[in-house]
This record gives C-alpha cells, sequence and structure tokens, in this order.
C-alpha cells in the first residue's frame, strides 16, 4: 500500500536518534519539509543526502528556544502538519524504584518525557489549528502497562502519562480535524539500548520471550509512525498501538 500525505510540512523531535532519523528520512521522501530537533546533529551525509530535512539544535525542555526553532520554521512553510514526538530518556542505573530513586533524577526524567509534550502542544497545536488539520504521533512504551521488580519507575510512569495525555489530545483537538496517537514499543535495537553491546547474551536472551523471536529495529517503530501520520490513517485518532513482537500478548 502506498502512502499519501494531505501535509507538506513536520517536525521531529529526538530526532537524531534511530526512530527520529527513520521517520525524518520517510517524510523527507516524501516531500515533506522536516524540522528535526535534538540536541545531538545528524551526520553531515544525511542531511546531504536529506535535502527536505532542517536541524536545529535545541533542548526540548527550553520552552523558548524550542518555540522560536519552531516558529521560525512555521513562517517558512505556513504550516505546521505533523508532529512526531520521539523524546525520552532511559537511565538504567539511575533511574531505580520510586522509593529508592534521587528526586532530581525522577524530576528530569519527567521534564525530557513528559513535560516536553506538553512544551510542544502549546506550541504546535494552536498553529495545527489554524490549518484546520494536523497529526501527531507520540512514542511512548510497553513499560508503561505493567510494573517491574527490576523497575525504571520515572521512566515507565512518564511514559504510562504520555498515553493518557495523547488520548486527551485527539478528543480536545478532534473538532479542528487534529489527530493523535501513541505508539508503544517493545524492546527495539536504539542507542538507548547500549547495555546490549556490552552483554549480548542478554539480548539473546530476551529474544527468546519474544514470540517473533527477535527485538525490534527502529524501522519497525518508523513504519507504525508514518502509518499513523499518513491519509490513510485518517479516522484513527486517541488509540495506542503496541509493536513489541508480540511480547504484551503473552499471558
Amino acid at each position: 500500500m502506498k502512502l499519501s500525505f494531505k501535509g507538506k510540512s513536520a517536525v521531529v523531535t529526538g530526532a537524531s536518534g534511530g526512530m527520529g532519523l527513520g521517520v525524518s528520512k520517510k517524510l523527507s521522501d516524501n516531500d515533506i519539509q522536516v524540522l528535526m530537533l535534538d540536541l545531538r546533529s545528524p551526520s553531515k551525509e544525511f542531511l546531504l543526502e536529506n535535502k527536505n530535512c532542517h536541524f536545529k539544535k535545541v533542548d526540548v525542555t527550553n520552552f523558548k528556544k524550542m518555540k522560536k526553532c519552531i516558529d521560525d520554521f512555521y513562517k517558512k512553510q505556513k504550516s505546521i502538519d505533523y508532529l512526531i514526538n520521539t523524546t525520552g530518556v532511559l537511565w538504567f542505573n539511575k533511574d531505580v524504584s520510586a522509593v529508592d530513586i534521587n528526586s532530581d533524577i525522577w524530576d528530569k526524567v519527567f521534564k525530557i518525557n513528559l513535560k516536553s509534550m506538553m512544551y510542544l502542544s502549546k506550541i504546535i497545536v494552536p498553529l495545527m489549528k489554524k490549518n484546520k488539520f494536523g497529526s501527531m504521533v507520540h512514542i511512548s512504551s510497553i513499560d508503561a502497562l505493567s510494573g517491574d521488580d527490576k523497575p525504571q519507575d520515572a521512566y515507565g510512569a512518564s511514559k504510562a502519562a504520555m498515553i493518557r495525555l495523547s488520548k486527551s489530545f485527539a478528543i480536545q483537538f478532534a473538532s479542528s480535524n487534529i489527530r493523535s496517537n501513541i505508539i508503544l514499543p517493545g524492546p527495539i535495537e536504539t542507542g538507548m539500548q547500549i547495555r546490549w553491546k556490552k552483554n549480548p547474551k542478554a539480548k539473546k536472551n530476551l529474544e527468546k520471550f519474544i514470540p517473533l523471536n527477535r527485538v525490534g529495529k527502529p524501522e519497525d517503530i518508523v513504519n507504525s509512525a508514518v502509518f499513523l501520520l499518513s491519509d490513510e490513517a485518517n479516522y484513527v485518532t486517541g488509540t495506542e498501538i503496541i509493536v513489541d513482537g508480540g511480547l504484551t500478548a503473552k499471558p
């Protein structure tokens, strides 16, 4: 199925990570102008090969700077049609049980994972409402759905809150033809999972528990996100899509 897109411009946060790069490339290939936001720059080669991608280095927890970047992009493009929010941090050694976690770490995780989502909505939704069109896709995690005896409680709690907020956006802004959906990835091989490079056996052991017998790749999430943005998903809003190889379907 070939996907089609009504919109012509997009904002991608966490844009230099595996998922962010993949979404940016796919949108660029569909002649969509993409504003890539991240603290880390993509390679020069990526920007040369993807002429529709425009990178700005920005901290998504800095509301004023992020707003200026997005407003400048909006002035050039005359619309912001899509938001793909892949921002997220998971600090394995610092993010532990809520009983034991340093409160500063808790606050920082929530600021990056959840408060940035609020900031993005404050900046982008009013611009989408002007054109009565928009689609947002946020990246949560299957960690939002269950507890854990080896927890990253700040990460899981912030990702759970993202689900609720995305659903609320879907209801609030449906009359302006703005959709909001959220993806819950299972284990995905991204830079966040550097532990697997140090311990490949841990990855192999995990794959035994996944019905499809493999850890996901960034493109597995990218393909779902691009579908949700497309015209073919124009009746899909307020929902979450689990992309985890069948892991959460197990008893």
